[in-house]
């Protein structure tokens, strides 16, 4: 089945609200300078110009929140409210527990499971809102996209959607590293066995091994 037309892909999908800016001004020529010498603002960055959305379509919701919401009494809580809202714009399918496609990565057909935002979708959105936040003059203590609730909530989402598509989802395995040392004279040897370390997460896990380190000091 194609991947383009299967209601069940996955895929990540970019928070984006389209916002129109207002006409840029004209560059006044300065005397005695010809056409080819005044320059043009240089372009925002694809980032830069996404952030500016975000922001604005954010302080959109603020406005029309029932009852009205400034900034400055925005919290934690209110930014929940505004990922959840967004749900209703996504393009992922996530598997609700009663789904019999629940647990599985390639559902074989449709089923009437919601979409929702990608969780990597909120995560940059909330990253990009943070730094508008504090560019617009906000207080990095007082950030409410930096909050713990935020944070919580993004991990479970995360959690979440990775269950409802059979990916596992590991803990960090650690291995104990035995350390032997014999001294002999004045001579210490110390050996490091192999650490390996597994990393999991919700796009599969990868694996970072650690070589085994000899060191001899000679006091």
């Amino acid at each position: 089945m194609d991947s383009a037309t299967d209601p069940n892909t996955i895929k990540e999908d970019p928070v984006s609200v389209t916002v129109s800016a207002p006409p840029s001004k004209g560059i006044q020529q300065g005397v005695g300078e010809s056409p080819s010498s005044s320059t043009s603002p240089a372009a925002p960055s694809r980032y830069e110009s996404q952030k500016r959305r975000d922001w604005n379509t954010f302080l959109q919701y603020l406005k029309n929140h029932k009852p009205p919401l400034t900034l400055a009494r925005c919290s934690g809580a209110h930014v929940i409210e505004f990922l959840k809202y967004l749900d209703q714009f996504g393009k992922t399918k996530v598997h609700m527990t009663g789904c019999p496609y629940f647990g599985h990565p390639n559902p074989p057909g449709p089923c009437s499971c919601p979409l929702k935002q990608a969780w990597g979708s909120l995560d940059a959105l909330i990253g990009r809102l943070r730094a508008a936040y504090e560019e617009s003059g906000g207080r990095p203590e007082s950030n409410p996209f930096a909050a713990r609730a935020v944070r919580i909530y993004l991990r479970e989402v995360r959690e979440g959607q990775a269950r409802a598509r059979g990916i596992p989802n590991e803990k960090k395995k650690r291995k104990r590293t035995s350390v032997t040392t014999s001294a002999v004279g004045i001579n210490v040897s110390a050996v490091a066995a192999t650490q390996a370390v597994d990393y999991g997460g919700v796009s599969g896990g990868t694996a970072s091994n650690l070589g085994t380190a000899t060191t001899t000091t000679s006091l």
